[in-house]
């Protein structure tokens, strides 16, 4: 007879452990909530539809249409929820039998990553073309006031006085460089009062937007990537959620708000009239 514990005696125990883990739709349902999210702020933060949201949560992967399009979805609601993908996927892995091979399916989400990059070298050329029409102006802007003064000089050396009086004229020449608008601090420092005005601009990267009105009519609903804008305004107050509030600048009622947000972070944010404020 054997006084220590037999193998069967320690099955039980290692089963507790197994079952004490939270499965992948629980832990993915827990982080939501704590996170004070809905289904459906998550599903318009990350373009996963509500029924695959719900599924997964439900831990049924079967309306995910593959291994593959499970994993990818795995991956974006756990950084929806700032929870860690890793580990969630190593137990998908583990409990589907291992890693999925490559499959002809695997660059949509590259593409989904690669699209915004493709768009940078047409901003970037767009604002170099900008920069040289810019500085062409200036310089032959330059170049004629370099004429005009030419010949202030050559009147001035000349015997009959009263030719100085054409020469006058010529500090008009300046007034194009004074006159240029100096940068606004803000870009919609004109904000009409009566309204509450408020302008997104993907400053640092892409990020979902959803923004509505008072009455809770969806003023737009997408992606917003990185160089865009959008502005919107209401008569009493516009309520937004930011799926990435770390890549967005805000400007309310022509000032600029100036909030430490994280990247990742989804912030949910009201503006009204007046000062701007957080609701």
């Amino acid at each position: 007879m054997s006084l220590g514990n037999s193998p069967e005696d320690e099955r039980p125990f290692e089963d507790d452990r197994e079952e004490a883990r939270p499965s992948i739709g629980r832990a993915l349902q827990q982080a939501r909530i704590a996170a004070g999210l809905t289904v459906d702020d998550v599903s318009s933060a990350t373009r996963v539809r509500i029924a695959i949201v719900h599924a997964i949560e439900a831990d049924d992967f079967d309306p995910c249409g593959g291994d593959v399009y499970a994993r990818g979805h795995i991956r974006t609601l756990a950084k929806a929820v700032r929870l860690d993908p890793a580990p969630l996927l190593a137990q998908y892995d583990h409990d589907h039998g291992g890693r999925p091979a490559p499959t002809p399916a695997a660059p949509l989400f590259e593409a989904e990553r690669i699209r915004p990059e493709r768009r940078g070298p047409n901003w970037t050329a767009a604002m170099v073309a900008a920069i040289v029409a810019v500085v062409g102006f200036v310089g032959f802007t330059a170049f004629r006031g370099g004429d005009d003064d030419g010949g202030k000089t050559q009147v001035a050396e000349g015997s009959n006085p009263s030719t100085s009086k054409n020469a006058s004229p010529t500090p008009k020449n300046d007034k194009p460089e004074d006159t240029e608008p100096a940068p606004s601090d803000s870009a919609i420092a004109a904000a009409p009062q009566d309204k509450v005005t408020v302008q997104v601009s993907a400053a640092d990267g892409k990020s979902w937007i959803s923004a509505k009105d008072h009455n809770g009519r969806s003023l737009f609903d997408g992606l917003l990537k990185q160089g865009e804008s959008k502005t919107f305004q209401d008569s009493q107050k516009v309520n937004l959620v930011l799926g990435d509030a770390g890549a967005i600048q805000l400007y309310v009622n022509g000032k600029k708000i100036d909030e430490d947000w994280q990247p990742g972070a989804v912030e949910r944010l009201t503006y009204t009239k007046g000062d701007p404020q957080v609701g």
